[in-house]
C-alpha cells in the first residue's frame, strides 16, 4: 500500500553509507555527463523565494543529438506528495539528477523538478507547480536549441499522477502559459492515483484515509465508505476521467513486484487508455519494486532504460 513506499525506499537507499552503497550498487549506474551541460537551481516562478520553485536542466551532449531539434524529457520525483525533491540524493548518489543525465548523454534534453510539498500546497497547487515549472522547462530547453513541442512529462509514483495530470487537464496547461500540444508523450513510472474511484484498488491494499487526507477536504478518513458513488475528491483528484481521444502518447511502466494497488491502478490507466483510442505500451520491469525501479531507470542495460529511450525516440512531435 502507498503510505509504505517511503518506508520501503529508505530499507533500501537509507540507513548506514556502507549499507547504502551495497544496495545501490545492484541496481545503480552512474550516467556520465560533463558539468557543463547540467545547469541546476532554475526558477520557474517569478519572484519566488522558495526552493522548490526550482528546476535543473541538462543540456544534450553535442556529439550524441540526433536531431537539429532535440526532444526534452521532465522529471518529478514521488515521496507520496509530502516527501522528496529533485536534488534528494541516496547512498551518497544522486539517483533523480542521474535520470537527467541519463538523457543528455544520449541526445535528449532532461529536467528534474522540485515542487511544493503538502501541506504547504494542496494537490491543486502541486499540479500547478509542476505545470509551471513545464513551462519553464519549455522555454529553457527552446533557448538551448531543442524542440519546444518535443515535451515528455516523467514521473515516479506521486510524481507520475502529477506529471499526467498536466498532460491531460488542458485548462491547468492554459493557466500556466503552456501552448496547446507542447506535451508530446507521457511516461509514468509507478504511478498512483490513476483512478481514486477504482474501489477495487482500495480493497486490495491502498487506504481510503492516506488519500483522504492527500485530496479531500479537511476531515477524518478512517474507513472505505460502504458500496456507492465516490466522493467528489476522488473523481476531482483522478486521471481517468480526464482522458479523451486527443492525448499525447502513453509509456506506462511498473515493477514486477509493485504494491499490488498500484499495479491494479496501472491496469486501469491501460484499459482507460485503449477505451478510449489512446496510442499506448506498457513495460513490466521484471525482478523490480516500486523503490528499485526509481534507482535503475537510468540504465540502458535494463528493461525500462530502453524502452523510454525507444519511446521518446519514437515519438512523432509537431
Amino acid at each position: 500500500m502507498l503510505r509504505l513506499a517511503p518506508l520501503a525506499l529508505a530499507v533500501l537507499l537509507t540507513g548506514c553509507q556502507p549499507f547504502q552503497r551495497v544496495a545501490l550498487s545492484f541496481v545503480y549506474e552512474p550516467a556520465e555527463l560533463p558539468d557543463a551541460n547540467v545547469t541546476d537551481g532554475l526558477p520557474y516562478v517569478d519572484g519566488s523565494g522558495n526552493p522548490k520553485h526550482r528546476f535543473t536542466f541538462f543540456a544534450p551532449l553535442a556529439d550524441s543529438v540526433r536531431e537539429a531539434e532535440w526532444p526534452t524529457v521532465v522529471f518529478v520525483h514521488g515521496g507520496g506528495w509530502t516527501e522528496g525533491d529533485r536534488a534528494q540524493t541516496f547512498g551518497g548518489e544522486d539517483i533523480y539528477g542521474n535520470i537527467g543525465r541519463f538523457f543528455a548523454a544520449r541526445g535528449i534534453g532532461a529536467a528534474t523538478v522540485s515542487y511544493r510539498l503538502q501541506p504547504e500546497a494542496t494537490w491543486r497547487e502541486q499540479v500547478h507547480d509542476v505545470a509551471r515549472a513545464v513551462e519553464a522547462v519549455r522555454q529553457r530547453a527552446e533557448a538551448e536549441g531543442g524542440n519546444p513541442e518535443a515535451l515528455v512529462l516523467m514521473g515516479h509514483s506521486a510524481g507520475a499522477h502529477l506529471v499526467t495530470r498536466v498532460a491531460v487537464d488542458e485548462e491547468e496547461q492554459a493557466r500556466a502559459g503552456l501552448p496547446e500540444a507542447a506535451v508530446c508523450g507521457v511516461m509514468p513510472i509507478s504511478g498512483a492515483a490513476f483512478d481514486l474511484t477504482d474501489r477495487r484498488a482500495f480493497e486490495i491494499g491502498e487506504n481510503y484515509d492516506y488519500y483522504g487526507a492527500r485530496f479531500g477536504p479537511p476531515g477524518e478518513y478512517p474507513e472505505l465508505p460502504p458500496e456507492g458513488p465516490p466522493a467528489e475528491w476522488q473523481t476531482e483528484a483522478s486521471i481517468v476521467p480526464f482522458l479523451d481521444a486527443d492525448e499525447p502518447p502513453f509509456l506506462v511502466v511498473y515493477a514486477e513486484g509493485d504494491y499490488p494497488a498500484l499495479i491494479r491502478q496501472a491496469e486501469v490507466l491501460l484499459g482507460a487508455l485503449a477505451e478510449r483510442g489512446i496510442a499506448h505500451e506498457e513495460v513490466i520491469v521484471p525482478g523490480s519494486s516500486h523503490s528499485r525501479i526509481v534507482a535503475a531507470l537510468s540504465r540502458d542495460d535494463y528493461v525500462a532504460g530502453p524502452a523510454m529511450l525507444r519511446f521518446v525516440r519514437g515519438l512523432d512531435c509537431e
